[in-house]
Parts: structure tokens; C-alpha cells; sequence
């Protein structure tokens, strides 16, 4: 029969988490180091390493170490290990030697952790990870953990995280609905990425560990979650994290936050916690992170990492129900167990790495790291070495790095910590040996409290998983027609086959009837039992008929299954050859992809090349088409130039024409007057007694020059938009232009054009004429919409303003006269306007009208001084 479902309550127990702070009269254990050398190159000839034995090393120092260079004395050196790995060692021993007992405790509630440390290039990552064929600890450590408790696992989504580092448990039914939501959000992932070699860990041929634990618990329900981060410039990003890429505009990863919980430990707060049914499904989450891990080339390695990996396994078990069906849903009977397997950057000298840029930031923060860690741990070393055995010292600096702050429960009690030293046996790398060899000393000084497993004792009676398996494979033998064998009469039911005996009670001895009966009765049976046996003759040969028949039909079928068998057998020989041309043919793909990647960005680099040369044209031709449209301006501007010096230079030699003119009057007058000396007698006196007169001439009549007709003044009602230069200054024009209604503005924009709401536009615009003088042009225009709502100016007219110097009343050009000379001038020009005669050349020389060319104002009239000799005649 089945147990009943409700169980009787059994009694509470102390909870069982694992401890967290080691008390001082717990038992302690140091940190256990060991070493592995590393098998030596081709190209690697002389060895600093010497194995001692077992447990001890000895460094050679070469002759070209820096203690020789530096005239120093070096000696070679002996170092202890808890286990020496030489270069023959193979991974299994390794494992067995360092983790196999960590992985035993995991399982029993205990956490542990491990570091592999050494220099770049020493095989770290080999001794964590290992190869296809030979695996490390980690793909060991998966193995012997899976075949453990491969059997007792609950099924999916059964253990979720509560995001505060612990676990919360829900029923079978709840774990089905959130297992097909989360299949369902992969898939979705799955479609709206493009996987590429994502599933590379399934082409791979792992040979696995088939070591197992005989003493897990049954009654145990286990589930294992794994995460993956690494630490990049004292920065934490999680490797399991799905973010959507944006082509376009990529993000950069966002670094996580180190938290504390309830029980004081340290966890990384969001990391991604996957859970897994397997070796492979673990290992291919490994291989996820792993690609996503900063790895570069440098002098010392092609793919050295850059970053400190912490790849975790989180085992979490809980005790069954008192059924032995499904775990409690408790979460306080929930047990929590971590291996941490941290695989460290190699420490490195940049003047050897030739590291820069980003490398050598990369190097910095590297080295601090583990100059932290080393830090951590000689401190510790001086604290436990006190008198008293306390650990209240001095302060270890935890926090001066994520790498030591993440482990800081470890290394006060938290868990068993081992600790593998990777060495390069090679001679140039003995000055990097040395430090590395430094470190793992005062490791192994440090002490940490022994951690204690979780009490199985939970109140309720062991054996229940094993029992409720019997139950269940019982219950499957007794079924009959579906039903159970213990409620079905069918089964206790005695085969009747021949009538019951009839009364053989003798009354007397005469009594015949019941010795008749009896006869008859046994007569009849002996006929049926005739007939049963005849009958069973019959289904004895038809069942032998049917046997061979049967068995006829068994060796056809087995002849059958033996050829499908031998053709399945080929096609799966043919399957693996095109296995394997699929998977040549998919390199070759992925070769081809990579080679059209490169002719993409090749095409795409000359694309760039081309548009900047395109570019590059064009704006030449722009350019051109400037230089072309300034140099026409330049020429324009030049022309105009030599036209108005052409002019100028016309008009200078009209002048001086007309000055060589009146020299030859005036050498024409003087002969006229020594001709007139002669002819006195013949001129008739003056009617007013004062000297003689010829007849009477019209004087010269200046000429004006012709009057420009008047530009169109603005109307009061319009609105001007005044474009002034800011380097233009006011002149003193006479006939300047008053504009009422306007706004002045140095550089006209759009809006000045829209909110002065302006109809018309001037522009001034300054430059020198030909005469050197300042010359202003008022360009003037109507504004117009545009129906692209925009505004357009079309130009109507120029006025030009001058400031022309007034000869008549400028003081430096006014002559000079005596007083009574300009009396007698003044007099002599009113005679001669009465009774002078203007025909002779002497009067008409005595005239004179001083001006310049284009000159508006009024002209100067001279007049000669009569000269003495002329009035005593």
C-alpha cells in the first residue's frame, strides 16, 4: 500500500546553514598550495626547475637572472608544496590530488574554492580547463558531481534564486508553468539572434569522468546552478548575461555591484544563475562566458587573458516530504553549497609584455589586483601569528579590490581553499618564478577555519525515496486490466472445473442408492477428465502449432532486425562522413564568411576612400568655380578701376590742354598789346577821362554741369530694413536721405526680415573713388514673399553721396587781396561793365573763373590788377 500523503509532524531542528564566522575553538587547516610545472616548448632549451621530490622545488638561478646582472650573489632555492605536478603529471591526478575531496564536501554542504596562479603563459587555463581528450578540474569536478547526484535531481524551476543570494522552492506544478515560460522566452532569444558557433561545445568529444560518490544522502532532492563573471580593471561583468546588441549604436556591458546578505557573505548582486541538468548543458555555459572573457595577444602569450574568471557552482538540496514524492517546500530546510574555480591573470612586467594603450592599463590593474591579494594574505599571516591567536590585528584590506572582496568569506571561514601555482620551468622566466614562488609561501602560512556540513538528521525516517520507488514498481507487477490485484475477486476466485461430490453418507448396510450415485458420479467424471484431456491434447498441439509459428516469425524478424540493424549501421557510417563533410564544409563556410567579412570591410574602406576622394573633387570644383567667379569680380573690379583712372587721367590732360590754351592767350594778348602800343592814335579817348576802351564784348559765361534728376524719395508710410556695416562711419554728405520708419541692422537675417515686417531695403556700402575720396552708395530695393514663405529683395536704384570740398569758402584756397587793391578791382569791373569795351583781348584775358570738373557749387571769378603803366596812358 502507499503512505499515506499527510504525514505526522516531526520536530524542528536548528537550522543547518552552512557556518558562516569560525568560532576560535574551531579546528583550522592552512591553505593548501600546490604546484605544476609546465612541460617545456620546442623552442625552450635550458630549465630553472629542478623536482626535489614529491613535495619540494629548487630554483637554479641562470646566469642571465637580474641578481647576476646586478653583481649580486644568487644562490639557488628550495619551496614546499602540499604536492609537486611535474611535467609528466597527467590531468586526472591532478584532479583527484586537488579537487576531487572539494567536490565531495560541495555535495555534503560544504563550500570551496580554487585558485590557479602563475605567470603569463604558465598554464592556467589549460589546468582549469584542459583539452577535448583530457579534461581539467572544471569539466572533472562536472562529471563527478553529475554522476553523483544525477539520480536524485528534482526537476526544472523547482529551485528558483531569490535574488539575494539564497533559493526559494515551489511545487512541481508551478516549476512546469515557469520552465515552458522560460523555454519559450529562449526560443524567442534564440529566433531574434544570430547564434553562430554557439553550439560548437556539441561537435566537441569530450571523454568524461566516470568516478562517483557512494555516500550521497537519497532522501535529498539536488539541483545545480552555475554562474560565470570576471573582474576587468577591478570592474565585475557578468559572461551568462543575454543582452540585445544594438548594431547601430552598441553598449558598452554594465559592471555589477558586490552585495552582502543575511548571513554576511559576499555575493554579486544580479548575476545571471543558470540552472543545469548536465555535464555538457554546464559546460556549454562555461564556453558561452568563455568567448565573451577579454583576451589579447601580447609578447608573452597569443591569447593571454586580461581579466580574473570566477566560474561558480552552486549546489542546492533539500530533504524529500515524509513520502519520498517532492521535496519540502520549506525554504528553511534548503541547503545552499558553492565551488568557486577562479582562474587568475597572469602577473606580467610591461617592459617585457611591451604592452600600451589599453594593454597597459590592462597590466596596471592586473598586477594590483594580485599585489592586493598578496597583501590580504601577509596580513592575515601577521594576525594569526599573534600571541593570542586572534584575528584583531590590523585591517585586511578587502575592499581594495573586487577580486579579494568577493572572497573575503573564504578567507575567514567560510571554506576550504587550495590553491594550484602554475610554473614556467623556463630560464628566462626565473626573475617571474621567484615572486610567484614568494606569494605561494606566504599562502600557505595562512590558516582557515575547517567548514562543517549540514545534520542529515531531519526528524523523518530515511529510505523514503527507495521506499516509495518499491511501492510504485510493486503496484506496476500486481495491475490487472487496470485495476489492483488486492480489490479484484477475479484473483482469489479457486478454479472449479468438475461438480461437486454427491452424499456418501451410508445409512445401513443395504443402502445401494449412495454407492449407485457415487458410481455414476465417478463414472461421469472419469468421462469429463476423458474429454479435458482430449481437449487439452487439442490446445497442447495448437499452442505448439502457434509456439513454432511464433518462433518461425521470431527468426524472420530477428533476420529482419539483423539486416536493418547492418543498413542502419551504414547509414550511420554514412551519417558520420557527411557529419563530418558538414562540419569540413561549415569550416570551410565559416572560412569564406570570414573571407567575405574581410572583402566587406576592405570594400567598404575603399567605398569611404572614394566618397572622400569624391568629396575631395567636388570641393575642388567649388572651388574652382569660387576662384573662377572671384577672379571674374577681381577682373570686373579692375576694369572699372583702369575705366575711371582712364577718365581721370583724360580729364587731367584736357586741363592741362586748357592751361597750355590760355598760356598762348595770354602770349597772344601781350603781342596783341605791344601791337596796340603802336595804334594809340588810333583809339578815341574814354567819355570819362580815365585811359581808353576798346568796344564792348560779352565776358565768358562759365558752363555748369548738367543737373542730375533727383532719386525717389521713400514715402512715410513704407517700412525700411537699414543694412549698415558695422565698419562703415558717417559722413557729412549735405543730401543724405531721412528714413523714418526703419531698423538698422549689421548682418540682415531671416527673422529681422519677418518681424520688422520691412517693405523696403537699403544697403550702404563704402568704398574710395578715383579721386581717393570717400564715396557712399545707397543700394535700394522692395522686399517681396516668396512663396516658399521666405523673403527676396529686388534691387531699384543706387544713390551715391559725396562730400565735396567748397572752394569758394574754404579758407586755405581764399587769395588774398589788399583792400584798396580789391576797391580799384572792384571799381575798374564796374566801369568796365558801363563803358569798358569787352573785344579787346587784354580785357577779356583780365577775366578769370576758378573751378573743378563736376564741381556743383558756385565758381570763383577773378579779376586782373590794373596795372600803373596803363592808367598814366
Amino acid at each position: 500500500m502507499k503512505p499515506s500523503s499527510t504525514a505526522s509532524p516531526y520536530p524542528r531542528k536548528t537550522p543547518r546553514k552552512t557556518p558562516r564566522k569560525p568560532s576560535k575553538s574551531k579546528p583550522t587547516d592552512p591553505v593548501e598550495v600546490f604546484c605544476r610545472i609546465r612541460p617545456l616548448h620546442d623552442n625552450e632549451e635550458e630549465l630553472c626547475v629542478e623536482v626535489v621530490s614529491k613535495n619540494t622545488i629548487q630554483l637554479n638561478p641562470p646566469q642571465n637572472s637580474q641578481g647576476f646582472k646586478s653583481g649580486h650573489r644568487v644562490t639557488a632555492t628550495q619551496h614546499s608544496f602540499k604536492q609537486v605536478f611535474d611535467e609528466d603529471s597527467i590531468q586526472k591526478n591532478v584532479f583527484d590530488t586537488v579537487a576531487l575531496d572539494i567536490v565531495h564536501d560541495l555535495i555534503h554542504g560544504k563550500n570551496g574554492l580554487i585558485f590557479a596562479y602563475g605567470i603569463t603563459g604558465s598554464g592556467k587555463t589549460y589546468t582549469m580547463t584542459g583539452s577535448q581528450s583530457d579534461g581539467g578540474l572544471l569539466p572533472r569536478g562536472l562529471d563527478v558531481l553529475f554522476n553523483s547526484i544525477g539520480g536524485f535531481q528534482t526537476k526544472p524551476c523547482v529551485f528558483t534564486p531569490d535574488k539575494s543570494n539564497g533559493m526559494d522552492v515551489q511545487s512541481e506544478s508551478d516549476a512546469k508553468l515557469d520552465h515552458d515560460r522560460k523555454q519559450k522566452e529562449m526560443a524567442l532569444l534564440a529566433l531574434g539572434k544570430n547564434r553562430g558557433n554557439d553550439d560548437d561545445i556539441t561537435d566537441m568529444v569530450r571523454v568524461p569522468d566516470c568516478f562517483k560518490f557512494d555516500d550521497v544522502d537519497e532522501d535529498n532532492g539536488y539541483a545545480v546552478f552555475v554562474s560565470y563573471v570576471e573582474i576587468y580593471n577591478n570592474f565585475i561583468y557578468d559572461l551568462l548575461e543575454d543582452n540585445k546588441q544594438d548594431l547601430i549604436c552598441p553598449k558598452a556591458p554594465v559592471s555589477k555591484q558586490l552585495r552582502e546578505d543575511n548571513n554576511r557573505n559576499m555575493y554579486v548582486q544580479g548575476v545571471t544563475e543558470v540552472e543545469v541538468k548536465s555535464t555538457e548543458e554546464a559546460y556549454a555555459m562555461f564556453w558561452k562566458g568563455q568567448k565573451k572573457r577579454r583576451v589579447a595577444n601580447t609578447q608573452l602569450n597569443l591569447q593571454s587573458s586580461r581579466s580574473h574568471s570566477v566560474f561558480t557552482l552552486k549546489l542546492v538540496q533539500a530533504p524529500l516530504d515524509p513520502d519520498g514524492e517532492s521535496v519540502l517546500l520549506d525554504k528553511e530546510e534548503v541547503r545552499v553549497s558553492t565551488l568557486s574555480m577562479c582562474d587568475l591573470a597572469g602577473s606580467e612586467r610591461t617592459n617585457r609584455t611591451k604592452a600600451d594603450g589599453d594593454r597597459l592599463k590592462e597590466a596596471g590593474n592586473i598586477n594590483k589586483d594580485l599585489m592586493n591579494l598578496r597583501s590580504c594574505l601577509e596580513i592575515l599571516r601577521e594576525n594569526q601569528a599573534s600571541a593570542d591567536g586572534s584575528q584583531t590585528g590590523k585591517m585586511v584590506p578587502y575592499r581594495e579590490s573586487r577580486l579579494t572582496h568577493l572572497f573575503k568569506n573564504f578567507f575567514d571561514g567560510e571554506g576550504k581553499v587550495r590553491m594550484v601555482v602554475c610554473l614556467n620551468p623556463s630560464a628566462k622566466e626565473y626573475d617571474e618564478s621567484v615572486h610567484v614562488m614568494r606569494f605561494a609561501e606566504i599562502t600557505q602560512e595562512v590558516v582557515v577555519a575547517r567548514p562543517t556540513g549540514i545534520n542529515s538528521n531531519t526528524g523523518l525516517a530515511p529510505g523514503r525515496r527507495k521506499a516509495n520507488q518499491m511501492f510504485k514498481q510493486a503496484l506496476q507487477n500486481i495491475k490487472v486490466d487496470g485495476s489492483d490485484g488486492i480489490d479484484n475477486p477475479l484473483l482469489l476466485k479457486p478454479i472449479t472445473t468438475f461438480p461437486p461430490f454427491p452424499l456418501m453418507e451410508m445409512t445401513n448396510s443395504e443402502d445401494c442408492i449412495t454407492l449407485v450415485n457415487l458410481l455414476k458420479y465417478l463414472q461421469e467424471r472419469e468421462q469429463r477428465r476423458a474429454t479435458l484431456e482430449k481437449d487439452l491434447q487439442r490446445k497442447r498441439a495448437t499452442f505448439r502449432q502457434e509456439l513454432a509459428k511464433l518462433d518461425s516469425q521470431t527468426s524472420d524478424k530477428d533476420k529482419i532486425i539483423t539486416e536493418l540493424q547492418a543498413s542502419n549501421l551504414e547509414k550511420e557510417r554514412e551519417i558520420q562522413k557527411l557529419e563530418r563533410k558538414l562540419k569540413m564544409f561549415s569550416q570551410k563556410n565559416d572560412a569564406l564568411v570570414k573571407t567575405n567579412q574581410q572583402h566587406q570591410e576592405n570594400e567598404k574602406g575603399l567605398q569611404t576612400e572614394l566618397d572622400e576622394q569624391r568629396k575631395t573633387i567636388s570641393k575642388e570644383k567649388q572651388d574652382r568655380i569660387k576662384l573662377k567667379q572671384t577672379l571674374k569680380g577681381v577682373v570686373t573690379q579692375e576694369r572699372d578701376k583702369w575705366q575711371k583712372e582712364c577718365n581721370k587721367r583724360v580729364k587731367d590732360k584736357e586741363l592741362e590742354m586748357e592751361t597750355k590754351i590760355i598760356k598762348s592767350e595770354e602770349k597772344l594778348r601781350q603781342l596783341k598789346e605791344i601791337v596796340y602800343k603802336g595804334e594809340k592814335k588810333n583809339v578815341r579817348p574814354s567819355s570819362r577821362g580815365k585811359g581808353f576802351f576798346r568796344s564792348r564784348s560779352p565776358p565768358p559765361v562759365a558752363k555748369k554741369p548738367p543737373v542730375k534728376l533727383r532719386h525717389r524719395r521713400s514715402k512715410s508710410s513704407d517700412c525700411w530694413l537699414e543694412h549698415k556695416p558695422a565698419e562703415n562711419f558717417e559722413t557729412e554728405t549735405i543730401l543724405r536721405p531721412v528714413l523714418k520708419n526703419k531698423k538698422t541692422v549689421n548682418v540682415p537675417e531671416e527673422k529681422h526680415f519677418k518681424e520688422s515686417q520691412a517693405t523696403n531695403y537699403v544697403l550702404e556700402h563704402q568704398e574710395a573713388d578715383s579721386q581717393g575720396e570717400l564715396e557712399t552708395k545707397l543700394i535700394k530695393g522692395d522686399i517681396y514673399k516668396t512663396t516658399g514663405g521666405g523673403r527676396c529683395v529686388q534691387f531699384t536704384d543706387v544713390e551715391t553721396l559725396k562730400t565735396n570740398f567748397d572752394v569758394a569758402r574754404s579758407p586755405e584756397r581764399k587769395r588774398s587781396y589788399p583792400e584798396e587793391d580789391f576797391d580799384e578791382a572792384k571799381g575798374e569791373a564796374m566801369e568796365d561793365d558801363t563803358t569798358a569795351s569787352w573785344t579787346d583781348v587784354e580785357t577779356r584775358c583780365a577775366f578769370g573763373i576758378e573751378g573743378r570738373p563736376g564741381q556743383t557749387n558756385p565758381s570763383i571769378h577773378h579779376s586782373a590788377k590794373r596795372r600803373k603803366s596803363d592808367e598814366k596812358s
